[in-house]
């Protein structure tokens, strides 16, 4: 039969169980999308820069991807379908998010004509080379009876071991003309991975069991093991720590739960609570800069670090026992090893809960006791949103001090999702962000919590929200400034640089521009209606763009901490030269 590399690319998309796809058509790919507008599986999606595009995808698989079915079906992952070159060098910062972060992705290009010898052709650059960098791998199709199978593999090495993006390249001669292939194959699952050995599950168990006061860090690798995960919790009598983007790993609402990071940089409920740890149980966690508060995370040496990537291991903290594999089956394994020696399901922890308890509630108290001069106080704010939402809502947070104050105020319970950028960092993550998981979600309700320097670079992105009906809300915290940066500034150089917007920008007008709702929360006494007035819109299939009037005075246990650590691990003599600046500057000018 005669095929089009088109009409193939869908095929394979099809069997991969491919819903989405995200980006914008050209040139060179345009073929591709008049395929995929015949399919009755996927659905194509316009977005206004392949950027947004890319961190639609990479919320959609965060949400979506579950990794292989029962069944051993293909499960959808975010896609992207982009020009070549500068739809590539666009989304780059996504496609890196996806890379740091672990989150698999599919990456489709057009590509130039590889049947004609001219020169100096449009988007004539090595997109295989310019890929290297952020993603797992990156292929380029030269004949039509390869695209099937390289689809396969591009998915297959997206979603195996440690998941991240992979690019295809299809040149667009293959696109548009057809050629006669064998009739594709289906798409075959991978094997299932063997167990982990039961030497090391039995030595794990040993070493925590045999712990005064074991404890448990958890990465956002460890989200499809929670049930395991509490009952270790449980039965260990451990308190839980998670990392940023597992922030909701763990259930908040639960009595061990406490908080983000146990490092200087973490809230007093993990502090206290970690600082007896004598052995810890680390899952899905690379112990990377921002949980650990610029690693000064105070780590045991009896160390238990289970992650499906072995690359991690021994990389800042020497684990005493590694283990290689997922963490649902892992952890499987070692309860099943704790349940054979018959530790209770429910260890003595009652005056480690109350502790936890009592240290929450009081930072939350001290939080609620700060004037916020007639602003909005984040805790109040969190507080209140925390009661309206759903259990199992999603919360997509961007990159900024509002990021941090979320961690630390906003609990994340039983059932509830969360994205957000993590190692890459990149700003302008949220609103696009917040598309990608209701589209993986739409009956669930999806709030974004993005800063005014995150939503300008990508609140244009709220069209492709209006233009599919999609009742997102955003909660955008204006304060005039890039306020996470600029406290950092405070201290050591008593003047902000650079960190300034133009606090007079209208967030009605962009909301007139994209054709969103628009709300108003201008001080803590509008906070509860402000949120009940959004979420009913949203529910008509609305975005909503909420005015959020912060209050950014206090800083963050995590800001704190973390500049302090920072500090302390400078050489003497810088520490000499950063004290006699800001002495310099405060008292002198």
């Amino acid at each position: 039969m005669n095929k089009t590399a088109a009409q193939l690319a869908v095929f394979a998309l099809e069997q991969l169980g491919i819903t989405h796809t995200f980006g914008i058509p050209g040139v060179h790919n345009t073929e591709l999308y008049d395929e995929l507008a015949g399919s009755a599986r996927i659905t194509p999606l316009l977005v206004t820069h392949e950027g947004g595009g890319a961190f639609m995808a990479d919320a959609f698989s965060r949400i979506q991807w579950r990794g292989q079915g029962a069944s051993g079906a293909a499960r959808a992952i975010g896609t992207l379908v982009i020009v070549p070159a500068a739809g590539l060098t666009h989304a780059a910062s996504g496609i890196g998010e996806a890379f740091l972060d672990g989150v698999p992705m599919l990456v489709i290009t057009g590509g130039v004509r590889t049947d004609t010898p001219q020169r100096y052709k449009l988007h004539a650059v090595d997109q295989l080379e310019i890929a290297k960098g952020f993603t797992k791998a990156a292929f380029r199709v030269t004949q039509h009876d390869e695209v099937v199978p390289t689809l396969y593999q591009a998915y297959a090495i997206a979603t195996n071991g440690f998941p991240g993006p992979v690019l295809v390249e299809i040149p667009v001669n293959l696109q548009l003309f057809s050629a006669p292939v064998a009739e594709p194959p289906a798409w075959q699952p991978p094997p299932a991975p063997a167990a982990a050995p039961t030497s090391l599950i039995t030595r794990a168990a040993d070493l925590l069991l045999g712990a005064r006061r074991p404890g448990l860090f958890v990465g956002w690798g460890a989200r499809h093991a929670q049930k395991q995960l509490v009952e270790l919790a449980e039965r260990l009598g451990a308190p839980v720590s998670t990392t940023l983007q597992g922030l909701a790993v763990f259930p908040a609402d639960h009595p061990l739960h406490a908080g983000f990071g146990f490092s200087r940089a973490a809230v007093p409920a993990a502090r206290h609570a970690f600082k007896e740890v004598d052995a810890l149980l680390a899952v899905g966690t690379r112990f990377s800069e921002i949980p650990t508060g610029s690693f000064g995370a105070p780590v045991p040496a009896a160390l238990v670090h289970v992650d499906i990537d072995g690359d991690v291991f021994n990389a800042h903290y020497p684990a005493q026992i590694a283990i290689e594999g997922d963490a649902a089956p892992v952890l499987a394994q070692l309860l099943a090893e704790i349940r054979s020696r018959g530790a209770p399901a429910q260890a003595d922890s009652q005056a480690l809960q109350a502790q936890i308890a009592r240290d929450k509630a009081a930072y939350r108290a001290e939080w609620f006791a700060h004037d916020s001069r007639g602003r909005v106080n984040p805790a109040r704010f969190f507080a209140a949103l925390r009661e309206q939402m759903p259990a199992d809502s999603i919360t997509a947070l961007d990159d900024g001090n509002h990021t941090f104050l979320a961690a630390e105020l906003y609990p994340q319970p039983r059932g509830a999702q969360l994205v957000t950028p993590t190692d890459f960092n990149a700003m302008g993550y949220a609103a696009p962000g917040a598309i990608g998981a209701k589209l993986a979600a739409p009956g669930k309700e999806v709030a974004a919590i993005v800063g005014d320097g995150c939503f300008a670079m990508t609140c244009m992105e709220i069209l492709t929200a209006c233009a599919n009906r999609l009742g997102v809300v955003y909660y955008v915290f204006k304060d005039g400034a890039l306020s996470q940066i600029a406290q950092a500034q405070q201290r050591p150089y008593q003047r902000e640089v650079c960190t300034q917007l133009d606090a007079s920008i209208d967030l009605q007008g962009v909301a007139q521009a994209t054709g969103a709702a628009f709300v108003s929360m201008p001080d803590d006494a509008g906070i509860v209606d402000a949120i009940t007035q959004a979420r009913a819109l949203a529910a008509q299939g609305r975005p909503v763009i909420v005015d959020v009037a912060i209050d950014y005075s206090k800083q963050t246990a995590f800001t704190v901490g973390v500049t302090e650590t920072n500090f302390r691990g400078f050489p003497l003599m810088q520490k000499l030269r950063f004290v006699k600046r800001i002495v310099g500057r405060k008292y002198f000018g």
